[in-house]
């Protein structure tokens, strides 16, 4: 009878590995009468066998189980039960079984009904408790208890059988539940369906975007479209709603007021049984709130709360970002340390409040005084320091900091009071004075307060040797200021003469500067001048009103002239260009065929769609355009398929080295090859001696232009040179 009783008790042993819930706990409760009825027998070696291998399965099962004493002492404590609460066998076994529970029953010993463990009279009791996991997540189980009984039938502990219960409510409840958490939130939730219409809103959706249910119940999300994101964002999200996975980021929405406000966003989908999207769902928040809490923070670490420039930490970050730029691309760079003078005395006197509102015009003036580009921040009390990130020649920054003081020069009028404040400004360039934006201030400072000891307001470059060469060039654009209102400027005319016949068929007008002193002042030094400082917009319509002056005054002398090109700045290009142009034709009465447009390489990378407009309208009045020193620069087939010119010239610089120089003829003849695949005419510029002539005109060649037929000559001068017919020869 034992052998077939410890028989049985290894069969259930093994059937317990596989088992779960209440079968395991009714196999468990036939192993345990199992072995009581061995103890009953006083088999002990079997007995004691078969009561280890219980224990080690019941120690690996995951189920969880755990033994107790009657006082609620743990003694045992398996891996189910490990895996469930976190603790291990060493953390639990000696402790009280109060430490799992999730409410507090009190002391250890204490009577209580919420302690089932310790009140358990008979076994096979089933019912649901609150415990507590090691991690602090409080959960449902169901928990089973028995008793253990020695061989008299006493009671000696308690097995405890525990399940997680994780489904508590009924389909109606959660469904309850569920709407009642939707329409609760505070976060806004929409779905969709597979045609990304609109079919349910929550009322947080209406309170956040200003739409009521029936206003957006039918409509597509694109209700909320605010038409910041560009395409490829658009389809990120697209794609989410259509399950391309889940979409978490910030979209920029637009309420039923047409306000944007900035919103976090989380898409997923929903399937159905066959795994086919039915729908999608939104849960977006509002977070203006935060993102203005964001800028005012920024503000505050970035910007100067006084004058609202950039403060030193921002400045030197930005300035630390474009010297690194530079470095790489070879510009030059300029840090002006600016210190007010006398402001000091103007605070003391008049008060803090007019000193603040002082250093706030001043920052306004200074600022207007410098171009977008460059930075300027303030950095103490009345200290500014400005950056500029990049400049042609390092000679420019001296211009601009003579510029800074002249913007200072007129009254400040603050509370009825006339102020009058100058400033002291140390320059110091970048890479020449160093290559770091410490070094740089430092530098800059020092020769600020070099500025101060004279005690008049000034700049002073960091070199010697700059400071006068900036201070050449600060003379240069006042006289050349005095040169065009004093007509010290004139034009002369370079032919330009075709290749086939010899004849004169054109000529380009070129300024020059006969300066009292200093003679005939080149243009390539006084042109870079007036396009950093801005005079190139007063030269540009000089030289355009005086040479259809001159046109004019040659018809009325009977001279049938050939048409007049004149150069165009970068700067002149704007979308009021061709009024001005149509103006100046209108005042002299000339027709548009006699005037031609030269325009270089460097307007055409400012974006087709704010040049081509400008262009076409330029034609469009029967004006011819020509693309001066071509290869230089951005040239393209691209751009001379887009753009409306009819003449392209070959740069000197390719023409010099022809016909002995094997690159420059290559280039000569890749430039006059692409000019008639575009049916464009082809002039070339500097030409000099007979075989340049040869080499040009054998490669097709139309026109050319350069000291071999004649330099730039005066008015009365070139119109000799076509009232004589004189011819170049071809021979």
């Amino acid at each position: 009878m034992a052998d077939q009783r410890i028989a049985q008790c290894l069969q259930l042993c093994q059937q317990a590995r596989g088992l779960q819930g209440d079968a395991l706990a009714q196999t468990l409760d036939e192993l345990r009468s199992n072995l009581e009825q061995l103890a009953a027998e006083r088999n002990a070696p079997a007995l004691d066998a078969l009561q280890l291998n219980a224990r080690r399965i019941i120690e690996q099962l995951q189920e969880p189980i755990i033994t107790m004493d009657l006082t609620g002492y743990l003694t045992g404590w398996n891996k189910g039960a490990q895996n469930l609460f976190g603790y291990t066998a060493a953390e639990a076994i000696g402790q009280h079984v109060l430490f799992i529970y999730a409410d507090e029953p009190g002391e250890p010993g204490e009577a209580s009904a919420d302690m089932p463990e310790l009140f358990l009279e008979r076994g096979d009791a089933f019912i649901e408790v609150r415990r507590r996991k090691k991690s602090g997540e409080i959960f449902w189980a169901g928990l089973s208890l028995s008793v253990l009984r020695d061989e008299d039938e006493e009671a000696v502990g308690l097995v405890a059988h525990l399940s997680e219960i994780t489904e508590r409510l009924s389909s109606e409840e959660k469904l309850r539940l569920h709407t009642s958490i939707i329409e609760d939130s505070d976060q806004g939730i929409l779905i969709t369906d597979a045609n990304e219409c609109i079919v349910s809103v929550n009322a947080a959706f209406s309170r956040i975007t200003g739409y009521l249910t029936h206003e957006a119940i039918g409509q597509t999300t694109d209700l909320l479209r605010s038409g910041v994101h560009d395409a490829d964002f658009r389809e990120q999200v697209r794609s989410a709603m259509h399950g391309a996975g889940p979409w978490q980021g910030e979209i920029v929405g637009k309420r039923k007021n047409g306000e944007l406000f900035p919103q976090s966003v989380s898409i997923s989908v929903v399937r159905n049984d066959a795994g086919e999207i039915t729908h999608a769902f939104s849960i977006f928040s509002d977070i203006s709130v935060l993102r203005a809490a964001e800028d005012r923070m920024q503000r505050l670490v970035n910007y100067d709360s006084l004058t609202s420039l950039p403060n030193r930490t921002l400045f030197n970050k930005l300035v630390t970002q474009a010297l690194a730029t530079a470095s790489r691309s070879g510009d030059y760079g300029a840090l002006l340390a600016i210190d007010l003078n006398r402001f000091t005395s103007i605070n003391d006197t008049f008060g803090h409040e007019v000193g603040d509102e002082l250093l706030r015009q001043v920052g306004q003036r200074l600022r207007l005084a410098l171009r977008d580009e460059d930075v300027l921040a303030r950095v103490g009390g009345d200290e500014f320091v400005a950056a500029l990130l990049s400049i042609q020649k390092r000679e420019h920054s001296g211009i601009v900091a003579q510029k800074l003081l002249t913007a200072l020069e007129p009254p400040f009028i603050i509370d009825s009071n006339v102020l009058h404040v100058g400033a002291s400004i140390g320059i110091a360039v970048f890479p020449e004075d160093g290559h770091d934006t410490a070094s740089l201030l430092r530098f800059s400072d020092v020769a600020m307060k070099r500025v101060q000891e004279n005690g008049e307001s000034g700049f002073l470059f960091y070199c010697a040797e700059m400071n006068q060469r900036a201070k050449e060039q600060w003379q240069l654009e006042s006289e050349l200021r005095h040169a065009l209102s004093s007509q010290e400027l004139l034009l002369h005319y370079q032919p330009k003469v075709s290749l086939r016949t010899g004849r004169i068929v054109g000529a380009e007008a070129l300024i020059r500067w006969q300066h009292p002193v200093r003679g005939m002042v080149s243009p390539g030094k006084f042109i870079p001048v007036a396009e950093e400082t801005g005079l190139i917009l007063e030269l540009g319509s000089w030289v355009l009103e005086e040479a259809c002056r001159q046109i004019r005054a040659w018809m009325d002398a009977g001279l049938d002239m050939p048409p007049i090109a004149v150069n165009l700045s970068a700067r002149q290009f704007d979308r009021l260009l061709p009024a001005r142009v149509q103006a100046v034709l209108d005042r002299h009465a000339i027709q548009p065929d006699r005037l031609k447009l030269e325009i270089t390489e460097s307007l055409l990378v400012r974006g087709a769609d704010e040049v081509i407009p400008i262009m076409n309208a330029l034609v469009a009045m029967g004006l011819a355009l020509a693309l001066d020193d071509f290869g230089t620069g951005y040239s393209s087939l691209a751009y001379l398929k887009r753009f409306p010119i009819t003449t392209l010239k070959i740069d000197r610089s390719f023409v010099i080295g022809v016909p002995a120089e094997e690159n420059d003829c290559a280039i000569a003849q890749a430039i006059v090859t692409m000019g008639q695949q575009m049916r464009q005419e082809i002039v070339a510029e500097g030409v000099e001696t007979v075989e340049q002539m040869a080499f040009l005109r054998n490669l097709g060649c139309d026109q050319l232009q350069g000291f071999l037929f004649s330099p730039p000559v005066a008015a009365s001068d070139f119109a000799s040179l076509v009232r004589n017919g004189v011819r170049l020869s071809l021979d």
